[in-house]
């Protein structure tokens, strides 16, 4: 095995993770904070790529500048959803949970399909076509790009919930909804406000992706399935397990198409889940892990 192919595979392994890594944050936010899995994550990251195709086609807006926009667009839409849909479901059994959002994930899917056909799309963008190279390996330098976002976006997440009133309500309602609610946190507004800033972390990611990868509406749930992935993996509820989680997936998936071939990648991510199942049931960065 040439020893150079085998670094290339580990360095675009590495760039894309922060893609991998965005999604899974903002899935793991929403879940840590309410204990409601969404399954319409996936639809919502595919309608970022889609806002960020009408941006560049109607409008000539660069997806690395127009994920701002769809971020802030995928923002309002999971406050709607929360405010409207899941708010009378927080409580309730999980299979109510999982049937409201699979039927979310429904109307968005369909919704995609019936605006933008079932054709797969691609956003053009100059950087993409441009590389950098580091001796044998070159760097695409729309992925370099996108993975310093998606690092900053996390980063900026980190320290939203670290520093400010806001983020500290939004932790100490994941921590004990009940408490916060003895002390006048306005728990209701912090679950719209989390719900929200998930959907805002897949929209952008999804805006970040679309020059890298083509997609379609029926694209969503297999970007579901990612994400759980990467959730089980980092821990559930864990920001750093999600970051760290979408790292580690997207190197296997890129070398295992190196060693393996291409179409074997999700074997290589699967395999991984079902190793840390086994010897860490909590995930790696999970409080139950032994």
């Amino acid at each position: 095995m040439d020893a150079a192919l085998v670094g290339q595979g580990l360095l675009s392994g590495l760039l894309f993770g922060g893609v991998y890594s965005l999604m899974a944050v903002g899935l793991t936010l929403i879940f840590g904070v309410m204990r409601v899995v969404n399954f319409a994550h996936g639809d919502m990251m595919v309608w970022g790529m889609y806002l960020a195709w009408m941006l560049a086609t109607r409008l000539g807006v660069d997806p690395y500048v127009g994920f701002i926009v769809c971020a802030a667009v995928l923002f309002l839409v999971g406050l709607g959803v929360q405010r409207t849909l899941v708010d009378r479901i927080v409580d309730a059994p999980h299979e109510m949970q999982i049937l409201l959002m699979l039927g979310v994930a429904l109307v968005l899917e369909n919704a995609a399909l019936v605006a933008f056909g079932p054709d797969p799309q691609r956003v053009r963008s100059p950087l993409t076509g441009s590389t950098l190279w580091l001796g044998p390996l070159f760097v695409d330098v729309g992925r370099l790009l996108t993975f310093g976002v998606a690092v900053v976006l996390t980063a900026a997440l980190y320290l939203f919930l670290a520093r400010t009133r806001l983020g500290r309500s939004v932790r100490a309602a994941a921590d004990n909804a009940s408490g916060a609610l003895v002390i006048g946190i306005d728990v209701r507004r912090v679950y719209a406000v989390a719900f929200g800033i998930g959907a805002a972390c897949v929209g952008a990611a999804g805006a970040l992706v679309s020059p890298i990868l083509p997609f379609q509406p029926a694209g969503g749930l297999s970007l579901s399935v990612a994400s759980f992935n990467i959730v089980i993996i980092g821990g559930m509820g864990s920001l750093l397990g999600a970051f760290v989680g979408g790292l580690l997936v997207s190197v296997a998936e890129s070398l295992g198409a190196v060693f393996l071939a291409p179409s074997m990648k999700e074997l290589v991510s699967f395999s991984l889940l079902i190793a840390i199942l086994l010897f860490r049931p909590a995930g790696l960065f999970g409080k139950g892990g032994a």
